[in-house]
C-alpha cells in the first residue's frame, strides 16, 4: 500500500468493521456498518439502518440512559451548586435561574449521545433479555 492511499475498511468477507460505540453515540451511526442511520428523530430511534438493514427494534434501551444521566448531571450541577453557594453566596433565585435551565440543556443535549452509545454497547455485546435455564 502507497502512503498516500486510505486503508481499506473491509474485512474477512467483504463486511465492514463496525464502528466504536462512541461514533454512534457522538455521530448517530448504525452500529454494524457505520452509516448515520440511527435516529429518525433527535432521541427517536429509526426502524432499521437503511444502508445495511440492521433493525433496532430489537434493541431494548429503554430508561437506561435517563437514569444514568440523571445521576451523572444531578452529581455534577449538585457540586457546582455547593460552590457557586459558598463562594459567592446569592440568593435562592439567582440557583433556580442557573441550574435548573443548565440541567435540563445538559440533559438534553446528552440523551441523544447517551441513547446511540447505549444501543452500540448493547449490539457490541450481543445484549439480550436474561433467562433462566432449565436444570
Amino acid at each position: 500500500m502507497r502512503l498516500d492511499e486510505q486503508p481499506s475498511n473491509q474485512i474477512g468477507g467483504g463486511g465492514t468493521t463496525p464502528p466504536p460505540p462512541i461514533d454512534s453515540g457522538l455521530k448517530g451511526c448504525c452500529p454494524r456498518c457505520g452509516t448515520r442511520t440511527l435516529f429518525a428523530g433527535y432521541i427517536r430511534f429509526a426502524d432499521k439502518c437503511a444502508n445495511c438493514g440492521l433493525d433496532f427494534t430489537q434493541f431494548n434501551v429503554g430508561d437506561g440512559p435517563v437514569v444514568f444521566l440523571t445521576l451523572g448531571i444531578g452529581a455534577l450541577v449538585t457540586m457546582m451548586a455547593l460552590w457557586v453557594e459558598f463562594t459567592f453566596q446569592p440568593g435562592l433565585l439567582i440557583h433556580i435561574l442557573l441550574w435548573v435551565p443548565i440541567t435540563l440543556g445538559l440533559t438534553v443535549v446528552m440523551l441523544r449521545f447517551s441513547k446511540g452509545l447505549l444501543l452500540a454497547l448493547e449490539y457490541r455485546h450481543k445484549a439480550a433479555e436474561g433467562r433462566i435455564k432449565d436444570v
